[in-house]
Formats: C-alpha cells, structure tokens, sequence
C-alpha cells in the first residue's frame, strides 16, 4: 500500500493509498446545541488528502420547516442541504461532489400515503433524493436512547412495511438505522419487502454501552449468526462504519489521546472483517458517520484504518468497498 505526505496540511498521520477513490455515503450536516457543522466544516474534513470524489447526506433531524403540516416539516432539511453544499466543495485533491445523493427522513407509518411527503422531497431535492431513512432504533430501558421517536417492533407494522414497499416502487432506497437486538425483526422486513433495496446502517447497530458494556464478545456472539443469515436477502447491503460513536462502546472519546489508524483498525477489525466476509465487497461499502464518529479521531485517521482494514483485497474490491458499491446503491455518477 503506497503512502504520501500532504504538507500543506500537517496531521500526525500519512494519507494511505492516496489515489484510491472513495465515496463517502454516509455523513451529516447541522447547527444544534451549540455544535455547528456546516459546509465549510465538511470541506475542511473532506481536504484531508483522501481522494474523496463525492458524498451522500444521511438525515439527522436538521433544520425541518417550523410550520406546516406535520409530515411535510422533514422536507425543511432537504432544503437545508442544498443550501449548504449547492455546488462541489473544492479540496486540494480536487472538487468533492457533497450530497450528490440525499437520504431524507419520511414517517414511514404515513403507509401509501407517504407518497406526499415523497414527492415534496423530490421537488425540493433538485434531483438528488436516493433514499429514506426512518430510525427504528429501540432498546428496552433507559440506558440506551434514540434521539428518534421509535417504538418496539416497528418494522412489523404493516403501515411502515406499505411505505417501505412504496420506495421500492419508486427507486429509492430504505436505510436502516436499528440496533443488533433488532436484526431478526430486519430479517422479517425484507421478506415482506423484497423489491426495496435496503441499507444497513453501521454494522448492524452493536451496542457496548449501558447493559451490554463490558460483553462484547457476547454481543458479538450474538451478532454475528444473525449478521450471516442476513446474507439471503439479496435486497440488503451494509454500511461499515458508525462504530466510533460511544453506543459501540470502544470508548475512545475518554481518552486523552486519539488513537491512530492502527488502533483504530484492530478494534474494529471483528466488527468489518466479519461483515466482508458474509457479505462480500459487492453487497459492503464503508462510511465515515460524520461528524459523529469523530469521537474516534480525525477524518484522515478514519478512512486511513478503513485502507488498513481492506489491504489484503484486491484492487477491484477495495474499488467496489470504497465507492463501488455506494455508487450503485446510491446511483452517483
């Protein structure tokens, strides 16, 4: 694996393999709580020597309209996007194609008549809509909470099972953002829905935190049966990443000095390694979970532990790993 230096940029890390292309399809943009991300924070990220050539915006809750009917107000931060990254961000590697796709949020429990909030979000988007994300991340008690509204066994509802089916019609995307606990659910859904493509977010959502901190390896022995029966389902690629958030419990946020790809590639290595192998770098495509997984590290040191962790693949799978997939799935030119 080639390594160069970017000296306009000084960092504690080499850039890896420099001239592999990567699309980022999994990143977020907002100004909230006093934690601002914008496009000039984004393109900050994205000028760190890695050959980024485009991204895809994944819904967080940012900026819906305050007035409106209800299911429409989500369409506010499709709006929000294309003011922020309304023309390529330039970097040193080239200009990025940021939010070249769009998975926006729709409630799913609207059934067919989510149709409406589709078709707003597709004026809105200029184009650019691939996708829905509605959460479904629920955890019984009080010590793991989602920031998003969600009730046990919500994929089982046939009103969110009629909308999953009307993205499918329409060519777009389904992501999943639940936790491992909630797999056998997941697995449920795409018989239901086999004409939708989904998206599962951040390895299947492993948790390390409140009542399962301190049993990864029963977490993961749990995990990893279900990750591997998930593989029939020829309509479910996976995103490999997100696991720089606390819920997955590696704790680097604590630490006083952030750990270097090296670190970063070996902790994850179970997690990645395990999905590649089920999956295969057709069905796999990494994401950064930006901003939230800066909790790990930088931008650079991320995507550096990404290249180590898919070293020993061929150049046409880590092509596939890296940007393939994600511009399949998302259909980014």
């Amino acid at each position: 694996m080639s390594i160069s230096e970017d000296p306009d940029r000084p960092q504690n890390e080499l850039v890896l393999d420099p001239y592999l292309a990567i699309v980022d399809p999994h990143h977020h943009i907002w100004d909230r709580g006093g934690h601002r991300y914008l496009a000039g924070e984004l393109q900050a990220d994205l000028d760190c020597g890695h050959r980024i050539e485009a991204t895809v915006y994944v819904e967080c809750r940012s900026a819906y309209f305050a007035s409106g009917p209800e299911e429409l107000r989500p369409t506010g931060e499709t709006r929000f996007v294309l003011e922020n990254c309304d023309r390529p961000l330039p970097t040193a590697r080239g200009p990025v194609n940021a939010a070249a796709g769009i998975v926006a949020f729709a409630d799913l429990t609207l059934g067919d008549g989510v149709d409406v909030v589709l078709d707003a979000h597709e004026a809105i988007g200029a184009g650019r809509l691939r996708g829905i994300r509605h959460a479904i991340a629920w955890h019984e008690g009080s010590a793991i909470r989602s920031h998003y509204p969600t009730t046990p066994h919500m994929l089982a509802d046939p009103a969110v099972r009629a909308g999953i089916r009307r993205l499918g019609a329409r060519g777009l995307t389904f992501d999943v953002w639940g936790y491992f606990t909630q797999l056998e659910d997941l697995a449920e859904a795409l018989d239901a829905c086999p004409d939708t493509t989904f998206v599962l977010n951040h390895c299947g959502g492993l948790i390390g935190i409140g009542p399962w901190q301190d049993r990864r390896e029963e977490a993961l022995g749990r995990w990893r049966p279900m990750i591997r029966q998930l593989t029939r389902h020829d309509n479910l690629v996976v995103k490999l990443g997100g696991l720089g958030m606390p819920l997955a419990g590696f704790a680097f946020h604590k630490r006083e000095s952030a750990p270097d790809h090296t670190e970063l590639a070996s902790a994850w290595a179970p997690v990645i390694e395990h999905c590649i192998d089920s999956f295969g770098p057709n069905r796999c495509m990494f994401e950064s979970n930006w901003p939230v997984d800066a909790a790990a590290g930088s931008y650079r040191t991320v995507w550096n532990a990404f290249k180590l962790l898919a070293s020993s693949h061929s150049a046409t799978e880590r092509e596939a790993l890296f940007s393939g997939t994600a511009r399949r799935v998302y259909r980014i030119d």
